[in-house]
């Protein structure tokens, strides 16, 4: 809402918002974050504040992801035991034997496939993924994995929510 009780269009654009990653082909761009519930209505995107995956706690970060294809290749792989847990609320699991990339968070997740496909990689289980797909996590342990040929895009609300 505007000074004037008339509303507006603000931004219109790609996200400025982008957190590097070690994967060729990976992006990740915040949309819009939130610090605290219940947010204000006469918020600004606080979005580049955040620099990792988890959203401020008590708070909200919309944001989609590349995930490009898996690439066979062992010398072009990650080495996922190389990567620190440093982020409050984010747990990985390195050298997980289901994937490397196994990871969960304490968040409330909800998530759109917007594109491409995915399998989403449980403890017990996996999931393939298309667009229009929706998904509601509750800090599940999980890794995605993209086996097909194109990026995959996925549309992220993380919820802060209260640790198990």
């Amino acid at each position: 809402i505007r000074e004037n009780g008339k509303s507006a269009i603000v931004e219109d654009g790609p996200p400025p918002a982008n957190r590097p990653h070690m994967r060729p082909g990976f992006a990740s761009r915040n949309i819009w974050a939130t610090f605290g519930t219940p947010a204000p209505l006469n918020a600004v995107d606080r979005g580049s504040e955040v620099k990792g995956t988890m959203p401020p706690l008590g708070g909200t970060v919309f944001k989609y992801l590349d995930i490009p294809p898996d690439n066979p290749d062992p010398s072009r792989k990650i080495d996922a035991t190389k990567i620190e847990n440093t982020e409050p609320g984010l747990r990985r699991v390195p050298g997980h034997p289901l994937h490397p990339g196994m990871h969960e968070t304490e968040t409330i997740d909800y998530a759109i496939v917007l594109q491409g496909r995915i399998d989403m990689q449980l403890d017990d289980s996996t999931v393939t993924l298309g667009p229009g797909d929706l998904i509601v996590q509750q800090a599940t342990n999980h890794a995605w994995i993209n086996r097909g040929t194109e990026i995959c895009r996925i549309a992220f609300i993380l919820i802060s929510s209260k640790p198990l």
